[in-house]
């Protein structure tokens, strides 16, 4: 998004009237245009590349495992479920140390 937006700039830069007015100006707003452009080329060609090598890749994986996908599911349950019952915890052991305080804290 970053080299769509710079390509952007530097287009709408070309296209402005006081380029017209300084050659030298122009020459350093076209050389900023082609340099934006052949950015932009690279980094979707990079981004092309990481598609090919790791996120097919990766789909292709875990379409074959698919007790992996559950197993990382259960373990982002049971990790929610202990932080939740630990501040339980931390709230049970700032009170004040009486009879049924204690037990919900043994629980």
């Amino acid at each position: 998004a970053m080299s769509k937006s710079a390509v952007k700039i530097s287009s709408d830069l070309l296209s402005n009237p006081l380029c017209e007015q300084d050659p030298s100006f122009l020459e350093m707003v076209m050389a900023f245009d082609t340099a934006m452009k052949r950015m932009d080329s690279f980094n979707q060609e990079k981004v092309n590349q990481i598609q090919k090598t790791v996120i097919e890749p990766l789909k292709k994986f875990s379409s074959f495992f698919p007790s992996l996908n559950m197993a990382v599911k259960r373990r982002e349950q049971t990790l929610q479920d202990y932080k939740r019952l630990q501040s339980k915890v931390e709230k049970y052991e700032e009170k004040e140390r009486t009879g049924p305080v204690l037990a919900k804290l043994h629980q």
